[in-house]
């Protein structure tokens, strides 16, 4: 058969076999891509609620600092295009980073003042979990959210410790905290005085001396 001979069920067979694998090999990367992703804002997901105990350490802020990637959308004609639920993510995540990042001077300074300022921040932590949860496809109640973690006391004690440790350390070598210093005095033996007890000498001979009999 010659190419005048070709029909159109020639052509789409042979232009099926050279674009099939092309596009099998792309569709398994656009696979591949949505892995990742969704493995990602699991990941997210998944850390903050096993560190809702320990909001200082470093998985936790690290999940907290991915959420604009992970949930940011598709790129199409130059405009990001995300679903409801990842924006119902980004909007909580942007709330609660706004009252965790209020600057010094509107923070609270008084004792009733902290209460509200960390219940508030609670609610927006427990609104954010709430979204993850649904664009991970979980339901949770809000009390499962806010009251499901578990940190042992001794965790918090010994942060709290190293905390009061590193506050008094920076304080005391910038000079603004003095370092304590205690002298006493003690007895000292005199050098000079005799030694009591028993004094042992060694007895040493003269150089070639012989001992025992049999001399001239």
């Amino acid at each position: 058969m010659t190419y005048d001979q070709m029909g159109l069920n020639e052509w789409l067979i042979i232009g099926a076999t050279i674009v099939g694998p092309i596009l099998a090999v792309q569709a398994q990367k656009w696979i591949e891509r949505a892995r990742v992703a969704t493995g990602r804002r699991t990941w997210i997901f998944e850390t903050l609620m096993a560190t809702r105990g320990a909001r200082m350490s470093m998985d936790h802020v690290r999940a907290l600092n991915t959420i604009d990637l992970a949930f940011y959308g598709t790129k199409i004609l130059g405009r990001t295009v995300r679903s409801r639920k990842w924006q119902s993510v980004i909007d909580a995540w942007h709330e609660y980073h706004a009252h965790l990042s209020q600057p010094e001077e509107q923070r609270p300074k008084t004792k009733d003042q902290d209460v509200a300022w960390g219940a508030k921040g609670e609610e927006l932590f427990v609104n954010l979990l709430t979204a993850l949860a649904v664009s991970n496809h979980y339901r949770f109640d809000r009390t499962q959210l806010r009251m499901g973690g578990y940190s042992p006391a001794g965790h918090a004690t010994v942060e709290n410790e190293q905390t009061a440790l590193r506050n008094l350390l920076i304080r005391m070598l910038s000079g603004q905290h003095p370092l304590p210093v205690e002298v006493r005095s003690t007895a000292v033996a005199n050098a000079d005085a005799p030694r009591s007890g028993p004094q042992i000498g060694l007895l040493q001979e003269p150089w070639g001396s012989k001992t025992g009999s049999g001399g001239t």
